[in-house]
């Protein structure tokens, strides 16, 4: 898989949702996404914003400009 940057956050869970939905759409990403979909990797996300440690909602601001 390509280099999709670093990524950074105060939300864990944000961060967490940000970087499995930027590898979710690059080439190459087939051994991780069958990884995540077999663990049921996604619940952890789910469930970790249930029990209030962060939000699976973001906002991707380039800084490389």
């Amino acid at each position: 898989m390509h280099d999709i940057g670093i990524l950074a956050s105060a939300d864990p869970v944000a961060l967490d949702q940000a970087c499995i939905d930027l590898v979710w759409v690059s080439e190459g990403n087939a051994s991780f996404v069958n990884r995540v979909q077999d663990r049921n990797g996604l619940h952890t996300l789910e469930n970790a914003e249930a029990i209030g440690l962060g939000s699976r909602s973001y906002q991707l601001v380039d800084i490389s400009r």
